[in-house]
C-alpha cells in the first residue's frame, strides 16, 4: 500500500534565509505563493527565525504585516508555521518570560497556526515555559530536538542515544506538544542515525504522534536523510521550491517526488502544477542576487557543520566587506570551535556563535578575541551545553568577557534583568513618542536599536540585487533597481587596471574593495592632516564592518580601553576602544559608514 507523505513548503521562510539571507520583500514573492497555493500546497513555513528580524533590519517592512498578508494569500485553511528558538524566540539574544509569552500571543493574532520550537543546546529547560506559552495561546506546538553530526573523531553527543535521552526529558517534564520535529539545520546527520533515532522515538511516543523531519542539502545527503526518516516512521518532511531549493536549502519538491517513485511513498501532489509554480517563483526572484555557494554541495560541512541558513548569510557578509577570500579559512576553523565549545547544535543562534568565533580566530589569532555570543554560551548563559566545554576556553572567555560561569537557567537570569522587561521597553517607546502596542514592544525587545529605527521611520534597506553584469549590489533604495556605476580604465606606471565604482565599492580587475571618495575640504590642508597624524595616535579598524554608534566625541578624555565607537561586523557589535589614555582629537567616520581593516577611525592625543 502506498503511504502518503506530508510535507511543509519552506521556500518562503527557510528558503529565503538559506539563499538570500532572508532579505526578500513581501510584494516580490506573493505571485509565487499564490501559484504554490493553486498547486494544492497548503502547509507553509511563513515566518519566524531570521524572517522576523531581517524585515526590520534590511527590508524596511513589518513582519507582522507580512504574516497577515501571507495568511490572506495562502487562504484561511492553510497551516502556517513559524520558527522559534525557545527562550531566544526570534533573535540571537534570549528573552524574559514576558516577551516569550507575548511572542506566542502575537503570532497567533497574526494568522499563525503552528510554531516549531527548538533549543540549539537541547537544554530542555529552555523549552518548558516557551512550549507552555505556545499551547496556552491556542497554537499547535511542534517541539524540536536539534541534530547534527559531530566532526570526525568526536563522541559524547549527537547520536541516537543522545536524542532519545533528550526526548525522554521532554516527556518527563510534561511539556505540551502536538508534534515532534527532528531538525538537522546543517544537513550533516548520518542517514543511518536519522533512521535509528526516529524508529526508537516512534516506539516510546503515543501511536498517533506526528513526527516531522527537517534537513538541508548542504552536505549532499538531504534526499537520503529524508528517505531514512520516512523509513524510520516520520510522517512529514520539509521540501522547497526552486530557486530556493537544493544546496543550502531543503530538497526540491520535484526532486523528492522523483526519488520516491516506486518506493511505496507518494507526496500526493500535482507535480505539473508544482513545476508551473517553480517557474513563477524563478521569475519573482530574478532580480535578487543568487550567491553561487547557495546552490552547491559543500563537503567541508561534514567537518564544520554550518547550517544552510547561516552559511550564505555569513558568506554574503564576507562578500559585502570584500573579504570573501577568508571563507575557506573560517569554515575550516569552525571544526575546532565546535569541538571545544560543548557540542551545541549548529543552528541559530549557536551556529552564528560558531562562525563568529571561527572568524575571530582567523582574523586575530586562535582565541585572542572571544566572540561575545560564543563566550556567553561556553559560560552557560544560554543554557547547558550537551557536554562540558573545554576548561581552558571557559577560562579565556571568563577573563575576556569579565563574566563568571553560571548554571542558572537563561529564563531565570532574564526575568531578573530590568532591561529585558516589558516595562523597560514601554519607557523607551514613551520617550520616543511611539505607540505602546504589544507589536511595538515586541519589535523593540527582539530587534533593539534597529527595531526602534524602523518604528521611527529611519530603517535602512539592504536588499541584495543583481547588477547589469550579473554581480551583486546592495540596494538601499527599493524604488530604484537600476545599477548606477562608473567604469574606468586606470593606467598606473604603464599597467592598466579595469576599475568599476559602484557606491562605496570599487571593483579592480575583478576584486572588490571598500572605498570612500570625497573632495578634501578646503579648510583642511595637507599640513593640518600631517600635524594631526604626527601628534595623535591613530586608532585603526581591526576588521571590516559598519559604524553603528559613536560612543565618544571630539574633545572627550578617555582612559585606555574606553569605547570610541561601535562597529557591527558578522552580526556582532564590536567596541573600538582607545589604545591609550588621552583626548579624542579627531573622528574620521560617522554612523552608517562602511569601514575596512586598517582604516584610520580616530586619533587620540
Amino acid at each position: 500500500m502506498t503511504k502518503k507523505v506530508q510535507f511543509m513548503c519552506t521556500a518562503f521562510r527557510d528558503g529565503f534565509q538559506s539563499v538570500y539571507g532572508a532579505r526578500v520583500l513581501t510584494r516580490d514573492f506573493l505571485p509565487a505563493l499564490e501559484a504554490a497555493r493553486d498547486a494544492g500546497i497548503s502547509y507553509f513555513e511563513a515566518g519566524g527565525g531570521a524572517r522576523f528580524q531581517s524585515l526590520y533590519f534590511y527590508c524596511n517592512e513589518d513582519a507582522f504585516a507580512m504574516m497577515d498578508t501571507f495568511r490572506e494569500t495562502a487562504g484561511h485553511g492553510a497551516d502556517l508555521q513559524t520558527l522559534s528558538r525557545g527562550v531566544n524566540v526570534v533573535g540571537l539574544e534570549s528573552q524574559s518570560g514576558e516577551i516569550i509569552r507575548m511572542h506566542a500571543q502575537l503570532f497567533k493574532k497574526h494568522g499563525i497556526t503552528t510554531i516549531r520550537n527548538f533549543d540549539a543546546l537541547n537544554d530542555v529547560r529552555n523549552l518548558i515555559f516557551s512550549g507552555k506559552c505556545i499551547a496556552e495561546a491556542g497554537l499547535k506546538h511542534q517541539i524540536c530536538i536539534t541534530m547534527m553530526e559531530l566532526p570526525p573523531g568526536c563522541t559524547g553527543a549527537h547520536d541516537p542515544d543522545f536524542y532519545i535521552r533528550i526526548l525522554r526529558q521532554i516527556l518527563d517534564e510534561g511539556i505540551p506538544f502536538h508534534s515532534l520535529c527532528f531538525k538537522d539545520a546543517s544537513g550533516t546527520a548520518v542517514p543511518s542515525k536519522v533512521y535509528e533515532t526516529i524508529k526508537r522515538a516512534r516506539k516510546i511516543l503515543p501511536e498517533d504522534m506526528f513526527i516531522h523531519f527537517h534537513t538541508h542539502e548542504t552536505a549532499g545527503i538531504g534526499v537520503s536523510a529524508n528517505k531514512a526518516a520516512l523509513d524510520g516512521g516520520a510522517d512529514a518532511i520539509d521540501l522547497s521550491l526552486s530557486p530556493c531549493s537544493g544546496g543550502t536549502c531543503q530538497t526540491d519538491i520535484l526532486v523528492m517526488w522523483h526519488a520516491l517513485r516506486g518506493t511505496g511513498y507518494d507526496l500526493d501532489v500535482n507535480i505539473d502544477k508544482v513545476r508551473e509554480a517553480e517557474e513563477v517563483f524563478k521569475e519573482c526572484m530574478k532580480d535578487y542576487f543568487l550567491p553561487p555557494e547557495a546552490t552547491s554541495v559543500e563537503p567541508l560541512i561534514l567537518w564544520s557543520p554550518m547550517p544552510g541558513g547561516a552559511l550564505t548569510a555569513n558568506t554574503q557578509m564576507l562578500r559585502d566587506n570584500g573579504i570573501m577570500d577568508k571563507y575557506p579559512e573560517v569554515i575550516k576553523s569552525m571544526s575546532e570551535v565546535v569541538k571545544l565549545g560543548g557540542y551545541g547544535t549548529s543552528v541559530t543562534p549557536v551556529s552564528q556563535f560558531y562562525f563568529q568565533q571561527a572568524f575571530n580566530n582567523v582574523l586575530f589569532g586562535p582565541w585572542q578575541k572571544i566572540a561575545p555570543g560564543y563566550g556567553k554560551m561556553v559560560l552557560g548563559y544560554f543554557g547547558k551545553t550537551p557536554v562540558p566545554p573545554d576548561p581552558e576556553i571557559v577560562k579565556i572567555a571568563a577573563e575576556q568577557l569579565k563574566l563568571e560561569p553560571t548554571v542558572r537557567s537563561p529564563l531565570e537570569i532574564n526575568d531578573e534583568d530590568p532591561k529585558k522587561s516589558v516595562r523597560h521597553v514601554r519607557e523607551i517607546l514613551k520617550q520616543e513618542g511611539i505607540a505602546e502596542t504589544d507589536e511595538n514592544i515586541f519589535i523593540v525587545a527582539t530587534c533593539t536599536d534597529k527595531g526602534l529605527k524602523f518604528l521611527k521611520g529611519k530603517a535602512e534597506m539592504g536588499i541584495r540585487l543583481v547588477d547589469k553584469k550579473g554581480g551583486q549590489i546592495v540596494a538601499n533604495d527599493e524604488q530604484n533597481r537600476q545599477v548606477r556605476s562608473q567604469e574606468y580604465l586606470l593606467t598606473v606606471n604603464g599597467k592598466e587596471y579595469s576599475v568599476t565604482i559602484e557606491g562605496n565599492k570599487a571593483k579592480v580587475n575583478g576584486k572588490i574593495y571598500q572605498v570612500e571618495i570625497h573632495k578634501t575640504p578646503e579648510a583642511v590642508t595637507a599640513v593640518g592632516v600631517k600635524k594631526i597624524k604626527e601628534e595623535g595616535l591613530a586608532v585603526k579598524a581591526q576588521m571590516p564592518g559598519k559604524v553603528i554608534r559613536l560612543t565618544s566625541r571630539i574633545g572627550d578624555y578617555l582612559h585606555s580601553g574606553q569605547s570610541i565607537l561601535v562597529v557591527e561586523a558578522m552580526k556582532m557589535e564590536i567596541h573600538v576602544s582607545s589604545p591609550a589614555e588621552g583626548t579624542v582629537i579627531d573622528i574620521k567616520v560617522k554612523e552608517c559608514d562602511q569601514i575596512v581593516t586598517g582604516q584610520v577611525l580616530a586619533f587620540i592625543n
